[in-house]
């Protein structure tokens, strides 16, 4: 840390006069934690506000921490002290997520209490629920335009469902994750309100400007996130007499976090939240957060000292609580969430690896692994204490987040091989098996986002409706091998809710109000509890679908190589229909490979001596890994394999599901 912070840090008196009323072991838990992480706030808040008394605003925000603490239940204290023993329990192997919406999975919240065990039998640890906190009425973008902070909507529960669900969850060992919306807020938030109705404080809450002359200044290098239905990032309010920041929709009002108010407010927000038991937050919007002119208003410096002064605040008060940014942003830019330089070990735990989800797709559509090859190689290292979500696909939709310097090294022309991808995925390119949706499709710029589930995108559900075998077992092996890829990275594979029975595109999508011209809707299904009651049918996709992943969640669950701590390295020397991927780890080396064609292809097996993998054993299968004479092994079609050293004792394994 600086001498300057140093210098603005508050007097020891201050800090002293925040404890009062504590008693000996509150009051030395608080002591040590502000030794620990004041200074890391203090050289935030110099950075975010360099002309205001940080002194003062370092004890606005540890006057809410040492609040916060005091009314922190036994439970969630007790919660502090196990995740400060086992700093690295996101890291875990055993780490296996879900996510869903609450109504969409179970109706609300109380019925998602009788479900924890269907997320058991799963191998589910960590469980994300979509945005559930109370949004503006009629459009809300998915629940992501929230009206209230601190209230459930009425239509799952209240707090106090909430919290019983976290504490349920909690005794199952899994971790709750809620959505914290930092960018914007609803048009009928509070705030807003009071901004309408003429309090100056509020209206500083926003970027409010009386006439065209900013806004259109900051266009020129904004672009549009919405363009078909939300063109432009600034709408007119009569009430406000001026021009509001709406990056997203007219009715999502970008917060102004250049004002230390709104850092208070979403402090003590963060702190509310996780003492009704939530463990993880997902920092929604995050990289939009810091506006600055002549930029995208994207990734700036200062977005890093947001997260690091909410961080730390949490960290005092509640340190079980772990951070999640939402930063679906170009791959350079994407470790940064995890921390870099001064912000390494300050920021988010978690981050997307949404690089890792693109290739996935790219290499299924092309049987080609050259690109992912060179794009998940050049990647920066992550910082020990940062941990990737991977993923298949989630809520949103696909965009193809290529960078064109990689793939101008791996030969390909990255605008051509974006409109390919999507071309591909909409089922539109000659030989395409998948049956995705185009979303927000933009002649101008030639952006062309995909919709739909897992099954869709890999030709599993249309092929089984048609009742071809040979297409259902193809889209089976593509499925699992996708899992398989992002199970076996590192950090923690999240699942998106029906892709684990292989439920297709919901072909009534725009037939509930409100979702009329959104088909991200269409991989936003409702859990078919028919279907999941065949879970365990061998004989049904949902079955073998099902087995699949829990087959998945158990065997990483068991492997120290996949701690996320672990280096994963890319092996260029394989055939371009294989990617090999090495884990390595203090507990021994793992070798990932597979096979992203529909034909046969080989490795050479001195590739696992080279890792370190004397007697090569794929614990997904539960063979032993053998070369010919030639010292080359053979994989199947879609392949999938986790290779570590045999044990002694090789315990039974089944085969998998999809065979």
């Amino acid at each position: 840390m600086s001498q300057g912070a140093h210098d603005v840090r508050p007097t020891t008196e201050a800090m002293a006069s925040l404890l009062e009323g504590l008693d000996d072991a509150d009051r030395e838990t608080i002591e040590l934690r502000l030794e620990r992480w004041c200074d890391d706030l203090v050289a935030a808040l110099t950075v975010l506000y360099p002309d205001r008394d940080v002194s003062a605003l370092t004890l606005r925000l540890v006057e809410r921490a040492v609040a916060a603490h005091r009314v922190r239940s036994p439970e969630l204290r007790r919660l502090d002290q196990r995740r400060l023993l086992r700093p690295d329990w996101l890291q875990q192997p055993g780490m296996f997520g879900y996510a869903c919406y609450t109504d969409r999975f179970a109706g609300d919240l109380e019925g998602l209490r009788g479900r924890i065990d269907y997320l058991r039998d799963l191998g589910v640890t960590y469980l994300h629920l979509m945005p559930l906190l109370q949004p503006r009425e009629g459009d809300n973008d998915g629940g992501y335009a929230v009206q209230d902070y601190r209230t459930v909507r009425a239509d799952l529960g209240d707090v106090d469902d909430l919290v019983r669900l976290a504490s349920d969850l909690r005794g199952q060992g899994i971790s709750l994750v809620l959505d914290l919306v930092l960018n914007h807020v609803a048009r009928e938030h509070e705030w807003a309100e009071r901004a309408r109705a003429g309090e100056s404080r509020y209206r500083d809450y926003f970027h409010v400007f009386p006439d065209r002359v900013m806004p259109d200044a900051y266009e020129r290098t904004l672009p549009e996130v919405f363009p078909d239905f939300a063109p432009g990032n600034f709408t007119w309010d009569d009430d406000l007499g001026g021009w509001v920041w709406t990056t997203f929709n007219e009715w999502q009002w970008d917060v102004n976090w250049a004002n230390p108010d709104v850092l208070v407010e979403y402090a003590d927000i963060v702190l509310y939240l996780a003492n009704l038991g939530v463990e993880v937050l997902r920092l929604d919007a995050i990289a939009f957060t810091w506006k600055r002119l002549g930029t995208n208003c994207q990734n700036q410096a200062e977005v890093h000292a947001v997260t690091q002064a909410l961080r730390t605040v949490a960290r005092i008060a509640c340190p079980a609580l772990a951070f999640k940014a939402e930063a679906i942003v170009g791959p350079r830019d994407l470790v940064q969430y995890l921390g870099q330089g001064e912000h390494a070990g300050r920021v988010s735990d978690l981050a997307y690896h949404n690089s890792l989800m693109v290739q996935v797709w790219s290499m299924l559509a092309t049987a080609s692994t050259g690109l992912t090859k060179q794009a998940l190689s050049s990647l920066p290292t992550t910082p020990p204490s940062g941990t990737w979500i991977c993923y298949v696909r989630c809520h949103d939709d696909i965009g193809w987040a290529i960078d064109d310097g990689d793939a101008a090294a791996a030969g390909l022309d990255g605008h051509a091989h974006r409109r390919f991808l999507s071309n591909w995925y909409a089922g539109e390119h000659p030989g395409s098996w998948a049956h995705g949706l185009v979303f927000q499709h933009n002649p101008a710029t030639g952006d062309k986002r995909i919709s739909g589930t897992a099954a869709s995108l890999t030709g599993l559900a249309h092929a089984h409706a048609l009742g071809d075998t040979t297409g259902t077992g193809l889209g089976l092996a593509r499925l699992f091998l996708a899992h398989a890829i992002i199970a076996g990275w590192g950090g923690i594979p999240v699942v998106w809710s029906g892709d684990e029975l292989g439920m297709p595109n919901d072909p009534r999508w725009a037939q509930e109000p409100g979702h009329e011209d959104d088909n991200r809707w269409a991989h936003r299904e409702r859990l078919d509890w028919g279907l999941a009651a065949r879970r365990d049918d061998l004989g049904t996709v949902p079955g073998k679908v099902f087995r699949g992943l829990r087959h998945l969640a158990s065997v990483r669950a068991g492997l120290p190589p996949l701690h996320a701590s672990g280096l994963t390295r890319v092996l260029w020397e394989t055939d371009d229909g294989v990617l090999a991927v090495v884990r390595t780890h203090p507990s021994g080396s793992m070798l990932c490979v597979y096979n992203v064609t529909s034909s046969w292809q080989t490795l050479e097996v001195r590739h696992f001596a080279e890792a370190g993998i004397t007697r090569p054993f794929d614990v997904l299968g539960g063979y032993p890994v053998f070369g010919g004479v030639d010292g080359v092994a053979s994989l199947s079609p879609y392949a999938a394999w986790w290779v570590i050293d045999a044990p002694s004792q090789v315990p039974h394994a089944s085969r998998l599901p999809l065979d």
